[in-house]
């Protein structure tokens, strides 16, 4: 088991397996929350034939700052420039990757668009964009563990 705060989070027995004998690595992610007008912009891709409702951003590369990889994430994924306004959430407990043998660390940032364009499109064939009223979102409306807990908190913002 493993205890953060007053939650407690449980190894299933696969993910356990998937740890013993093998080096754990960090996968430090970054992801930017644009809130506008009571609604919250959201991406939806798919990821091995699922389809997965989470937060812009993605994966920090070696020797990049957290705020350049996400400043890099918009720009690549929307064509966006944003601001950093604040710093959000970061992971406060272990989790898992569903997709290797590492442990994800996720940091969300308070943004907005520098120049806010008429249409947001995904560069992505496979991947939208699309704003969600904030009074719609729950902890179950993303698939994601770690979303899920920003979803909770950006329903009080």
């Amino acid at each position: 088991m493993i205890y953060t705060s007053d939650v407690r989070y449980s190894l299933s027995s696969n993910q356990m397996k998937r740890l013993i004998g093998k080096p754990l690595r960090f996968n430090v992610r970054v992801y930017g929350v644009w809130i506008a007008a009571g609604k919250v912009l959201v991406s939806e891709e798919q990821i091995f034939g699922e389809t997965i409702l989470k937060f812009t951003g993605g994966g920090v590369e070696l020797g990049e700052g957290l705020i350049d990889a996400l400043k890099r994430e918009w720009q690549e994924e929307l064509g966006v420039e944003i601001e950093v306004l604040q710093h959000l959430y970061t992971t406060d407990f272990f989790q898992l990757s569903a997709f290797d043998d590492s442990q994800v660390v996720s940091v969300y940032y308070r943004v907005q668009a520098v120049h806010a364009p008429a249409t947001l499109l995904n560069r992505n064939f496979d991947e939208r964009v699309f704003w969600l009223p904030l009074r719609d979102i729950d902890e179950q409306t993303f698939s994601l563990p770690i979303d899920k807990v920003v979803a909770a908190l950006i329903r009080c913002l």
